[in-house]
């Protein structure tokens, strides 16, 4: 016997009984995106590999560590890790915003290889948001009101909590990182390798350190909030008072500087307790240099991503009240001589009449004992029964699957009015 294959380490295979739930998510998550008018872009899988270098920052572990990159003759390429630098690319590319403003959403698989851990995989997948040429606060408290109707949406809206920050410009970063590496090189002895890398490479890493004994030194670090100028301080200010005014409470977060590079002024994370070392299900900001930066007109941005593996998790985790409709609605049986093309044929007639219902014929043959067993493992709430004296007659038996209802029998142009009433 040949030995099997597996999939990939990290790289999971999603089953019949857990799509359901992944489309209600996507379901979710689509609706309220359309709500807002928000238009739907895909993008490639593969970039070529330098767009993620120059967008996300050659020292970020993402692109030094974490990405899937191979040669393609004479080109490298790589899988996706994120979705905001592909979105730019194409921005760019088609002219989509060219004196132009856009509110874009996509969703899709991305790829980082890291250690695999409970919902943090190699193939992992995000719902994303671009929005192109709007500089005011009015569109980051939009984004972040657009989130928290979301969690409501999935039943998750009170396990989740905002935190906030903002980053201010590269100049203000650059004079804040001098002052936090002046600080932190009296602690080096508290500091693992890689955190001694960071403090050389990306110091602002260092802030949202696992290490304790650091996490409490950086109690007294020099604050970022302190080194932003009137501007970032303005827009910053006019943020927390527009989520105040809606209600959407947050917790300012002078730690949270998130993980790529291209990111200024606002950042913002939604977390949560219920996930253990997982928290982060959802995290964004603005970043108003990246399409000039890769090529295109200076145009500024603001965007967010979400973990699908992470949110699916939590739903699981708190939301005990999921509307998850079984694969099929309607099961057709039959026997007996000259039943199967009558059963096809009913099957289809429902399924254009009635296309919001799933029909599902039974193919595999067997006794009626058989077929009913099957009818009732797929969730369906109607079997439809065709016998050879049903066909002579131009008739099809409606039994309920789940009782209470007298099992009927009705001529074949009647039963899709029946069962419009029963659906």
């Amino acid at each position: 016997m040949a030995k099997t294959i597996q999939a990939i380490r990290g790289m999971n295979d999603c089953s019949p009984t857990e799509s359901p739930l992944w489309q209600w998510v996507e379901m979710q998550v689509r609706e309220v995106l359309n709500s807002y008018g928000y238009s739907e872009v895909r993008m490639p899988i593969v970039e070529s590999t330098p767009l993620f270098a120059r967008a996300i920052g050659e020292v970020t572990d993402v692109v030094s560590k974490e990405m899937y990159t191979f040669w393609d003759n004479d080109e490298q390429l790589t899988l996706r890790p994120e979705g905001t630098a592909g979105c730019v690319r194409a921005a760019i590319e088609h002219g989509w915003i060219y004196n132009n403003e856009q509110r874009l959403w996509y969703m899709g698989p991305m790829f980082r290889h890291e250690r695999p851990q409970k919902g943090r995989y190699r193939q992992f997948h995000q719902a994303g948001v671009e929005v192109f040429g709007i500089t005011n606060p009015e569109i980051d408290a939009e984004l972040i009101i657009l989130t928290a109707r979301l969690w409501k949406k999935l039943g998750i809206d009170q396990h989740v909590s905002l935190q906030l920050n903002s980053i201010g410009s590269l100049e203000e970063r650059a004079n804040y990182r001098s002052a936090l590496v002046a600080f932190l090189e009296k602690y080096q002895e508290l500091m693992s390798e890689e955190e001694k890398e960071r403090l050389v490479k990306n110091p602002l890493r260092i802030l949202d350190t696992k290490n304790q004994e650091l996490q409490k030194v950086l109690d007294n670090a020099p604050k970022l909030l302190d080194y932003l100028d009137d501007e970032s301080r303005t827009h910053f200010a006019q943020l927390c008072a527009l989520l105040d005014a809606v209600g959407i409470q947050y917790e300012i977060n002078p730690k949270l500087v998130r993980g790529l590079d291209y990111y200024n002024k606002t950042v913002f994370e939604w977390v949560t307790s219920a996930l253990g070392a997982q928290g982060t299900v959802c995290g964004g900001g603005r970043y108003d240099g990246l399409v000039e930066q890769l090529g295109g007109h200076a145009t500024s941005g603001v965007g967010f991503a979400m973990g699908l593996e992470r949110l699916v998790l939590l739903v699981q985790e708190v939301n005990s009240n999921i509307p998850l409709k079984s694969a099929v609605d309607i099961y057709v049986i039959h026997q007996g001589e000259n039943t199967t093309l009558a059963a096809l044929q009913l099957a289809e007639k429902i399924r254009s009449e009635l296309p919001h219902l799933r029909v599902m014929q039974h193919c595999s043959g067997g006794n009626f004992k058989k077929q009913f067993k099957r009818a009732d493992k797929s969730g369906a709430t109607l079997a439809l029964v065709i016998g050879e004296s049903e066909v002579q007659n131009a008739q099809v038996v409606v039994k309920h699957l789940h009782g209470g209802v007298e099992q009927q029998t009705f001529e074949i142009g009647q039963v899709v009015d029946y069962i419009q009433t029963r659906f």
